[in-house]
Protein backbone atom coordinates (compact mmCIF):
# COMPACT_ATOMS: atom_id res chain seq x y z
CA UNK A 1 0.00 0.00 0.00
CA UNK A 2 3.04 2.56 0.61
CA UNK A 3 4.66 4.19 -2.96
CA UNK A 4 6.49 7.13 -3.40
CA UNK A 5 9.73 6.23 -3.49
CA UNK A 6 9.80 3.27 -1.02
CA UNK A 7 7.99 0.52 -3.47
CA UNK A 8 10.38 -1.71 -1.82
CA UNK A 9 8.85 -1.27 1.45
CA UNK A 10 5.44 -1.14 0.61
CA UNK A 11 4.00 -1.19 4.03
CA UNK A 12 5.73 1.45 5.66
CA UNK A 13 4.15 5.10 5.48
CA UNK A 14 6.79 7.46 6.33
CA UNK A 15 7.63 9.52 3.40
CA UNK A 16 9.71 12.61 3.70
CA UNK A 17 7.72 15.67 3.31
CA UNK A 18 6.34 16.51 6.55
CA UNK A 19 3.26 19.11 6.46
CA UNK A 20 4.55 20.81 9.15
CA UNK A 21 2.95 23.94 10.73
CA UNK A 22 1.58 24.92 14.27
CA UNK A 23 -1.74 22.99 15.33
CA UNK A 24 -4.53 25.76 14.58
CA UNK A 25 -7.12 23.77 13.33
CA UNK A 26 -9.77 22.12 14.92
CA UNK A 27 -9.90 19.01 12.77
CA UNK A 28 -6.38 16.69 11.71
CA UNK A 29 -8.68 14.90 9.45
CA UNK A 30 -11.09 16.44 6.88
CA UNK A 31 -12.62 14.31 3.95
CA UNK A 32 -14.84 17.02 1.67
CA UNK A 33 -17.11 15.53 -0.89
CA UNK A 34 -14.74 12.90 -2.10
CA UNK A 35 -16.01 11.03 -4.84
CA UNK A 36 -13.70 8.18 -6.63
CA UNK A 37 -14.10 5.00 -9.08
CA UNK A 38 -12.02 2.12 -10.12
CA UNK A 39 -11.60 2.07 -13.62
CA UNK A 40 -12.57 -1.38 -14.94
CA UNK A 41 -12.93 -3.06 -18.14
CA UNK A 42 -16.67 -2.70 -17.78
CA UNK A 43 -16.15 0.70 -17.42
CA UNK A 44 -16.18 2.92 -13.87
CA UNK A 45 -16.83 1.01 -10.51
CA UNK A 46 -17.96 4.27 -8.20
CA UNK A 47 -16.42 3.24 -4.40
CA UNK A 48 -17.23 6.52 -3.13
CA UNK A 49 -19.62 9.46 -3.53
CA UNK A 50 -19.71 12.66 -1.84
CA UNK A 51 -17.99 11.66 1.41
CA UNK A 52 -17.65 13.76 4.15
CA UNK A 53 -15.58 12.72 7.46
CA UNK A 54 -13.80 14.81 9.78
CA UNK A 55 -11.51 13.46 12.67
CA UNK A 56 -10.93 15.88 15.57
CA UNK A 57 -6.89 16.30 16.45
CA UNK A 58 -6.06 13.55 19.03
CA UNK A 59 -9.52 11.87 18.53
CA UNK A 60 -10.35 8.05 17.78
CA UNK A 61 -12.37 7.85 15.35
CA UNK A 62 -13.63 3.97 13.99
CA UNK A 63 -15.06 3.18 10.52
CA UNK A 64 -17.75 0.18 10.01
CA UNK A 65 -19.96 -0.55 7.01
CA UNK A 66 -20.76 -3.44 4.89
CA UNK A 67 -17.87 -5.07 2.80
CA UNK A 68 -16.77 -3.37 -0.10
CA UNK A 69 -18.35 -0.45 0.65
CA UNK A 70 -15.00 1.56 0.09
CA UNK A 71 -13.31 1.41 3.43
CA UNK A 72 -9.60 0.61 2.41
CA UNK A 73 -9.78 3.22 -0.25
CA UNK A 74 -10.59 5.74 1.99
CA UNK A 75 -7.34 4.39 4.03
CA UNK A 76 -5.34 4.70 0.90
CA UNK A 77 -6.53 8.49 0.43
CA UNK A 78 -5.72 9.65 3.38
CA UNK A 79 -2.41 8.01 3.17
CA UNK A 80 -1.98 9.91 -0.48
CA UNK A 81 -1.33 7.33 -2.14
CA UNK A 82 -4.50 8.03 -4.26
CA UNK A 83 -5.75 11.06 -5.45
CA UNK A 84 -10.03 11.72 -5.30
CA UNK A 85 -11.51 11.87 -8.67
CA UNK A 86 -13.68 14.55 -7.01
CA UNK A 87 -13.53 16.44 -3.48
CA UNK A 88 -10.24 17.43 -1.40
CA UNK A 89 -8.56 15.08 1.75
CA UNK A 90 -6.57 17.26 4.33
CA UNK A 91 -4.48 16.58 6.77
CA UNK A 92 -3.94 19.19 9.32
CA UNK A 93 -5.47 21.48 6.97
CA UNK A 94 -3.31 20.54 3.64
CA UNK A 95 -4.61 18.75 0.55
CA UNK A 96 -2.62 15.82 0.49
CA UNK A 97 -1.37 14.93 -2.94
CA UNK A 98 1.21 12.57 -1.58
CA UNK A 99 2.58 10.25 1.16
CA UNK A 100 3.47 12.50 4.88
CA UNK A 101 6.14 11.54 7.63
CA UNK A 102 3.13 12.49 9.55
CA UNK A 103 1.36 9.50 8.90
CA UNK A 104 1.89 6.56 10.31
CA UNK A 105 -0.20 2.45 9.04
CA UNK A 106 -0.61 -0.64 10.88
CA UNK A 107 -2.59 -3.33 8.84
CA UNK A 108 -4.21 -6.52 9.43
CA UNK A 109 -1.02 -8.33 8.09
CA UNK A 110 1.89 -7.38 10.09
CA UNK A 111 4.38 -7.79 7.07
CA UNK A 112 7.78 -7.80 9.35
CA UNK A 113 10.82 -8.26 8.04
CA UNK A 114 12.03 -11.35 9.19
CA UNK A 115 15.67 -11.11 8.16
CA UNK A 116 15.89 -8.09 10.91
CA UNK A 117 15.13 -8.66 14.73
CA UNK A 118 11.75 -7.20 16.66
CA UNK A 119 14.15 -4.29 17.37
CA UNK A 120 15.26 -3.18 13.57
CA UNK A 121 12.11 -3.81 12.26
CA UNK A 122 10.88 -0.93 14.56
CA UNK A 123 13.35 1.17 13.61
CA UNK A 124 12.97 1.11 10.36
CA UNK A 125 10.69 4.27 10.03
CA UNK A 126 13.21 6.29 11.76
CA UNK A 127 16.33 5.22 9.28
CA UNK A 128 13.81 6.65 6.19
CA UNK A 129 12.74 9.71 8.28
CA UNK A 130 15.16 10.45 11.18
CA UNK A 131 18.30 9.43 9.67
CA UNK A 132 20.10 11.93 11.32
CA UNK A 133 19.11 11.21 14.59
CA UNK A 134 21.91 9.64 16.91
CA UNK A 135 21.43 5.82 17.02
CA UNK A 136 20.61 5.96 21.29
CA UNK A 137 17.76 8.08 20.68
CA UNK A 138 16.48 5.98 18.07
CA UNK A 139 16.82 2.76 19.70
CA UNK A 140 15.15 4.23 23.50
CA UNK A 141 12.29 5.82 21.44
CA UNK A 142 11.80 2.12 19.84
CA UNK A 143 12.88 0.27 22.99
CA UNK A 144 10.03 2.83 25.12
CA UNK A 145 7.33 1.60 22.69
CA UNK A 146 8.29 -2.19 22.95
CA UNK A 147 8.26 -1.89 26.51
CA UNK A 148 4.96 -0.03 26.55
CA UNK A 149 2.97 -3.20 24.44
CA UNK A 150 4.96 -6.01 26.99
CA UNK A 151 7.69 -6.66 23.95
CA UNK A 152 10.75 -5.72 26.25
CA UNK A 153 12.98 -9.17 26.40
CA UNK A 154 11.78 -9.41 22.75
CA UNK A 155 13.93 -7.04 21.13
CA UNK A 156 16.47 -9.41 19.02
CA UNK A 157 13.61 -12.13 18.50
CA UNK A 158 13.07 -12.75 15.03
CA UNK A 159 9.26 -12.57 13.92
CA UNK A 160 8.66 -15.89 13.12
CA UNK A 161 9.75 -16.63 16.75
CA UNK A 162 6.50 -14.54 18.06
CA UNK A 163 2.74 -14.89 18.12
CA UNK A 164 0.73 -13.32 15.64
CA UNK A 165 -0.56 -10.59 18.41
CA UNK A 166 2.83 -10.08 19.19
CA UNK A 167 4.12 -9.30 15.53
CA UNK A 168 0.98 -7.21 15.93
CA UNK A 169 2.13 -5.34 18.99
CA UNK A 170 5.72 -5.01 16.88
CA UNK A 171 3.62 -3.41 14.14
CA UNK A 172 1.91 -0.92 16.18
CA UNK A 173 5.75 0.50 17.79
CA UNK A 174 6.82 0.37 14.38
CA UNK A 175 3.99 2.97 13.17
CA UNK A 176 4.39 4.77 15.98
CA UNK A 177 8.43 5.14 16.65
CA UNK A 178 8.59 8.46 14.78
CA UNK A 179 5.97 10.19 16.39
CA UNK A 180 2.84 10.62 13.56
CA UNK A 181 0.59 13.01 13.96
CA UNK A 182 -1.90 10.41 12.45
CA UNK A 183 -2.22 7.33 12.72
CA UNK A 184 -4.53 5.03 10.29
CA UNK A 185 -4.84 1.49 11.03
CA UNK A 186 -6.51 -0.67 8.28
CA UNK A 187 -8.23 -4.00 10.36
CA UNK A 188 -5.08 -4.75 12.39
CA UNK A 189 -6.33 -7.46 14.89
CA UNK A 190 -8.93 -8.75 11.95
CA UNK A 191 -7.16 -11.52 11.80
CA UNK A 192 -6.39 -12.48 15.84
CA UNK A 193 -8.22 -14.65 18.15
CA UNK A 194 -11.00 -13.18 20.13
CA UNK A 195 -8.64 -13.20 23.14
CA UNK A 196 -5.88 -11.59 21.79
CA UNK A 197 -7.94 -9.03 19.96
CA UNK A 198 -9.05 -7.66 23.23
CA UNK A 199 -5.78 -7.39 24.74
CA UNK A 200 -4.31 -5.30 22.25
CA UNK A 201 -7.45 -2.95 22.49
CA UNK A 202 -6.24 -2.57 26.01
CA UNK A 203 -2.61 -2.04 24.75
CA UNK A 204 -4.28 0.21 22.59
CA UNK A 205 -6.09 2.21 24.74
CA UNK A 206 -2.86 2.66 26.72
CA UNK A 207 -0.71 3.80 23.67
CA UNK A 208 -3.45 6.42 23.33
CA UNK A 209 -2.69 7.87 26.80
CA UNK A 210 1.25 7.87 26.42
CA UNK A 211 1.52 9.18 23.17
CA UNK A 212 -0.77 11.86 21.04
CA UNK A 213 -1.80 10.98 18.05
CA UNK A 214 -5.04 11.35 16.00
CA UNK A 215 -6.53 7.65 14.65
CA UNK A 216 -8.82 6.81 11.95
CA UNK A 217 -9.14 2.97 12.43
CA UNK A 218 -11.31 0.50 9.89
CA UNK A 219 -12.70 -2.21 11.46
CA UNK A 220 -15.90 -5.04 10.97
CA UNK A 221 -15.92 -5.51 14.70
CA UNK A 222 -18.51 -2.95 16.47
CA UNK A 223 -17.36 -4.02 20.03
CA UNK A 224 -13.57 -2.78 19.08
CA UNK A 225 -15.19 0.24 17.51
CA UNK A 226 -17.00 1.18 20.73
CA UNK A 227 -14.26 -0.07 23.26
CA UNK A 228 -11.26 2.42 21.18
CA UNK A 229 -12.85 4.93 19.64
CA UNK A 230 -14.82 8.20 20.63
CA UNK A 231 -16.82 8.38 17.72
CA UNK A 232 -18.08 5.59 14.60
CA UNK A 233 -18.93 6.62 11.41
CA UNK A 234 -21.10 3.81 9.31
CA UNK A 235 -20.75 4.17 5.59
CA UNK A 236 -23.53 3.55 3.45
CA UNK A 237 -22.95 0.57 0.87
CA UNK A 238 -21.02 1.28 -2.41
CA UNK A 239 -21.03 3.93 -3.60
CA UNK A 240 -20.32 4.93 0.07
CA UNK A 241 -21.16 8.23 2.13
CA UNK A 242 -20.83 8.81 5.81
CA UNK A 243 -24.55 7.55 6.47
CA UNK A 244 -24.49 7.76 10.54
CA UNK A 245 -22.21 9.10 13.63
CA UNK A 246 -22.29 7.39 16.87
CA UNK A 247 -20.67 9.36 19.66
CA UNK A 248 -19.35 7.01 22.12
CA UNK A 249 -19.89 7.82 25.60
CA UNK A 250 -17.79 5.82 27.67
CA UNK A 251 -15.63 8.09 28.97
CA UNK A 252 -11.42 8.05 28.70
CA UNK A 253 -11.04 5.12 31.17
CA UNK A 254 -12.32 2.06 29.80
CA UNK A 255 -12.35 -1.48 30.76
CA UNK A 256 -13.64 -4.62 29.13
CA UNK A 257 -16.48 -4.93 31.34
CA UNK A 258 -17.66 -1.49 29.93
CA UNK A 259 -18.72 -3.39 26.78
CA UNK A 260 -21.47 -5.08 28.44
CA UNK A 261 -23.29 -2.33 30.51
CA UNK A 262 -26.59 -1.24 29.49
CA UNK A 263 -25.02 2.19 27.82
CA UNK A 264 -22.72 -0.22 25.48
CA UNK A 265 -25.23 -2.31 24.35
CA UNK A 266 -27.72 0.41 23.18
CA UNK A 267 -24.90 2.11 21.15
CA UNK A 268 -24.27 -1.54 19.62
CA UNK A 269 -27.80 -1.94 18.63
CA UNK A 270 -27.92 1.30 17.17
CA UNK A 271 -25.38 0.20 15.15
CA UNK A 272 -26.24 -2.52 13.83
CA UNK A 273 -29.17 -1.40 13.27
CA UNK A 274 -27.28 1.33 11.41
CA UNK A 275 -25.51 -0.97 9.38
CA UNK A 276 -28.56 -3.29 8.75
CA UNK A 277 -29.92 -0.33 6.67
CA UNK A 278 -26.63 0.27 4.64
CA UNK A 279 -26.69 -3.56 3.64
CA UNK A 280 -30.06 -3.12 2.49
CA UNK A 281 -29.23 0.24 0.27
CA UNK A 282 -25.93 -1.36 -0.75
CA UNK A 283 -28.39 -4.41 -2.57
CA UNK A 284 -30.54 -2.12 -4.12
CA UNK A 285 -27.79 -0.26 -5.21
CA UNK A 286 -26.36 -3.77 -6.66
CA UNK A 287 -30.17 -4.47 -8.28
CA UNK A 288 -29.90 -1.44 -10.25
CA UNK A 289 -26.38 -1.22 -11.20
Amino acid sequence: MGEGGLSALPFVLVITGSSGGLMTIENQIEINNVTHAYQTDDGPLPVLKNLNISVPINSFVAVVGPSGCGKSTLTRLIAGLMIPDEGEVRLHGEVITSPKSSVGMAFQNPVLLEWRSILKNVLLPLEIVADNLPQNQKIDRAMSLLSLVGLEGFEDKRPSELSGGMRQRASLCRALVHRPEVLILDEPFGALDAFTREDLWQIMHELRKEEAFTTLMITHDLRESVFLADQVVVMSGRPANSQFVLDVTLGNERTLEDLYTEKSVKMLAKLRHEIQIAQGRSAKSEENA
